[in-house]
């Protein structure tokens, strides 16, 4: 309740357990990541079980995030697990399903040997080694070698310059898509998303029972990006592939822009990958990966994620508190609040954005405590975390869904609430929720927005300051 910035964190085995995560919520975690990538099914149940454990026991929404793993291109293996290989030396990439050697390795895509044209580069292993295609054949590329030492077996591969003709979700991502909607997660993150389609044909699939959150991680995503903020419902800027297929030195200004385009609609913005990396064997993370999460926060993102330091780390409940920690020392920063008051956002002419803009006005003016927004879908307190608010954002919901959502985006503290028949109930608890949570003083002004009629979504229509 002490940062507005949320932490999203993954869970994997060195924190999946019960106890755990409820000492990383207590740390500051808002909403939790299942990683398809790893892991069984069996094990993401019992997780997604120890989550709403913790909802139970601390009597707050906590977000769940699943992460399909997408089309992950990976080569085959080598006889003895790795070869060396030398630059300018030639090697292929070839459809015949039996160990590589120091001059040629399986490559179980046929999709990306038809894609792929001559001149192209391909990176390996986190562009630890970088080819480029001398010849395209029917069944193979050849290429010569730019960069690198050595390959092991079934390392990643990236295409910066290609475009391949595949959809963002592959067969296991359509049997875990399923198994995650049953479960009842709140967030579904699609992996190297390449153009707005890619999400589109995701929700058709998922039809409203979570919400898409699009990875940001190719050029083409780049490339296209506000097609794809316009349809997904967040977005996460994914710099571990993203700065891998493009030049290191562009992905802040790209981290930048997407924030601000996510901000200028009004739709949570994660920044993810290697933000405390050190962390996964260091008690403290190093100064510049300090600065890196501080940067996050000073560009206004939604929220910050931890990834290997929580999942698989040796201290993930230190990494939650660092990463919390950095959050409220920046948002208690004057310079900080200097680049929230220049900044200016066009406001939607419809009377739910009038009122929210009014609302941030009044409590300006009275010195208010909290913003208080009663909601149906949410979409009054994703307004209002728009706009940035120096207060609090308390949103009370009678829908659990939107409350567990709205734990993603900043500044939004939910509350599950059962739905009111009167503005005086409305005020009664809001007061009374902003009092016990210690989020306003007795005597203290609150400001409060709402829909007449109650619980229809949208019409939000009403501003009322009420005392504590």
């Amino acid at each position: 309740m002490q940062k507005k910035t949320k932490i999203v964190a993954t869970l994997g085995p060195a924190s999946n357990d019960k106890k755990t995560i409820h000492a990383l919520f207590e740390a500051g975690v808002n909403v939790f990541r299942l990683n398809f990538s790893h892991g069984d099914h069996k094990t993401h149940k019992a997780t997604f079980d120890h989550i709403r454990d913790a909802e139970k026991k601390f009597r707050r929404p906590i977000g769940i995030l699943a992460d399909m793993q997408g089309p992950k291109h990976r080569i085959g293996m080598f006889e003895g697990g790795s070869v060396t290989i030398k630059e300018g030396q030639t090697f292929t990439f070839d459809l015949k399903d039996k160990l590589g050697d120091s001059t040629r390795v399986y490559l179980p895509h046929p999709e990306v040997i038809k894609a792929v044209k001559k001149d192209e580069i391909i990176l390996l292993d986190d562009g630890q080694v970088r080819v480029r295609v001398k010849e395209k054949k029917k069944d193979a590329l050849v290429c010569v070698v730019e960069a690198g030492k050595k390959l092991k077996d079934k390392k990643g591969f990236n295409l910066p310059f290609t475009d391949l003709d595949v959809s963002a979700l592959t067969e296991k991502d359509r049997v875990d898509l399923d198994f995650a909607l049953k479960l009842g997660v709140d967030w579904i993150a699609l992996s190297f998303v390449q153009a707005a389609d890619d999400v589109a044909e995701a929700k058709k699939i998922i039809q409203g029972r979570a919400g898409v959150i699009a990875k940001i991680e190719k050029p083409q995503a780049v490339k296209h990006i506000d097609a794809i903020i316009e349809i997904a419902d967040g977005i996460m800027v994914a710099r571990g592939d993203l700065g891998v297929e493009m030049p290191a030195e562009e992905v802040p200004p790209i981290q930048k822009k997407i924030i601000r385009k996510c901000r200028e609609v009004g739709k949570p913005v994660i920044v993810a990958t290697q933000m405390l990396e050190s962390m996964t064997q260091s008690p403290a993370p190093t100064r510049a990966e300090a600065s890196d999460v501080a940067s996050a926060v000073y560009e206004g993102t939604d929220a910050v994620m931890l990834s290997a330091e929580t999942a698989a780390g040796d201290y993930p409940i230190e990494a939650v508190k660092m990463m919390a920690k950095i959050a409220r020392f920046v948002e208690g920063d004057e310079t900080y609040h200097k680049m929230r008051e220049a900044e200016f956002f066009e406001t939607e002419h419809t009377s739910s954005d009038a009122i929210t803009v009014a609302a941030k006005n009044v409590a300006d003016t009275i010195d208010a405590a909290v913003i208080a927004n009663f909601t149906s879908s949410g979409s009054t307190t994703l307004r209002t975390s728009r706009i940035r608010p120096s207060i609090p954002i308390l949103a009370l919901t009678s829908n659990i869904n939107t409350a567990r959502r709205l734990a993603l985006s900043y500044g939004a503290y939910p509350f599950w609430s059962k739905e009111k028949k009167s503005f005086a109930k409305i005020v009664d608890e809001a007061t009374a929720i902003a009092l016990n949570e210690g989020l306003a003083q007795k005597g203290q002004k609150i400001v409060i927005t709402a829909g007449v009629p109650f619980g229809v979504p949208g019409s939000t229509n009403t501003l009322r300051i009420a005392w504590t």
